[in-house]
């Protein structure tokens, strides 16, 4: 007589008093408190079950059943020594990429999609020896529009608004400037930085929490790779889709405008900070005089962009680049910091 009846009407499993003669689960139980055995064993059916419905997993308990609990210990080493590697070397990038990109192109078919995902590699785009860009997809096929996705594992790494950016400083990789730089070195519509939850700075985590944008320049994604858990992803991905197929060009773009304009605020600041240093003593001559040449500088390298944007209407990609970087003002100053230190 069967032990187990299905209750169609309330969908419930019912089980009959039974019996079982099992060293391994009898020794696991053994162990528990009483309070505990009702709980952990409904815990242990569910998980065998959901073993079961996964082929891999099903051939693999059959084939150890007499030596379950050493090969799971030993699942468990090859596991906690995977992560190490993973988190230890600069394979976890590769790796991120290969699983996002497998991952990107099942959501596709699922979703009965034509994008398809393709990883770059090492080959470069469009900027002199830039590699910039891990994943591209191609939307409906289309080598015109594009999506691109750069994987960035990294603790290191800040969002970088362009508001807080000091060109001077040494440069660094940022949200901001990985996002520009994919866009304009692999030509996308639009870009997606993919960071790890468990490979990202505590307080861009809070900044970011799940999925967020950031107008004109894209969308930031926290993925769990090491649980395989990439729905963020997913819906950066169908956000950044809806941009892409529905962009059209504008006359004035005030995210931008706003951005330049932001930069100049930023700038005048910085000329205010001359006050404070002539106020200091006449020593801080050479120091008040670099001080006014970056301003000096910095306003004429953000007005000519201005000025450029409100003519054209429009920054390309690259214009966007190189205005967040600011490497020709800092190349300038470079020259005119050896003058001054010379007096």
């Amino acid at each position: 007589m069967s032990i187990v009846k299905l209750n169609q009407k309330l969908k419930r499993v019912e089980i009959s008093s039974f019996e079982i003669e099992n060293q391994t689960v009898f020794n696991y139980l053994n162990k528990l408190q009483a309070s505990e055995r009702d709980g952990n064993l409904l815990k242990a059916l569910n998980i065998g079950v959901l073993a079961l419905m996964e082929d891999r997993l099903s051939a693999f308990l059959s084939k150890t059943s007499n030596e379950l609990g050493t090969e799971l210990e030993n699942l468990k080493m090859i596991f906690d020594m995977k992560q190490e590697v993973f988190y230890k070397t600069t394979i976890k990038g590769n790796l991120a990429e290969e699983d996002i990109t497998e991952f990107l192109n099942e959501f596709f078919h699922d979703r009965k999609l034509k994008d398809k995902a393709i990883t770059t590699g090492t080959t470069t785009g469009k900027l002199e020896k830039n590699k910039t860009g891990d994943i591209v997809c191609n939307i409906d096929g289309q080598d015109d529009l594009k999506i691109v996705i750069e994987c960035k594992f990294d603790k290191s790494i800040r969002l970088g608004d362009i508001a807080d950016k000091d060109i001077f400083t040494r440069k660094t990789d940022t949200v901001w400037s990985q996002l520009i730089e994919a866009q304009a070195n692999r030509e996308g519509k639009t870009a997606i930085l993919v960071l790890d939850y468990a490979l990202i700075d505590s307080a861009l985590l809070n900044k970011v929490e799940n999925v967020r944008y950031l107008p004109e320049i894209g969308f930031v994604a926290i993925v769990d790779s090491q649980k395989g858990d990439f729905s963020n992803l997913a819906i950066a991905y169908m956000l950044a889709r809806d941009i892409a197929i529905n962009a059209a060009p504008i006359e004035l773009d005030k995210n931008i405008l706003s951005a330049l304009i932001n930069r100049i605020v930023k700038d005048i600041s910085e000329i205010l900070k001359v006050k404070s240093l002539v106020e200091t003593n006449i020593e801080n001559n050479k120091k008040i005089l670099s001080q006014l040449e970056k301003s000096m500088l910095l306003m004429d390298f953000s007005q000519s962009y201005l000025n450029k944007f409100l003519n054209d209407g429009i920054l390309s990609k690259e214009d966007l680049l190189n205005f967040y970087n600011g490497e020709e003002v800092s190349d300038k100053f470079k020259l005119i910091e050896k003058e001054i230190k010379s007096i």
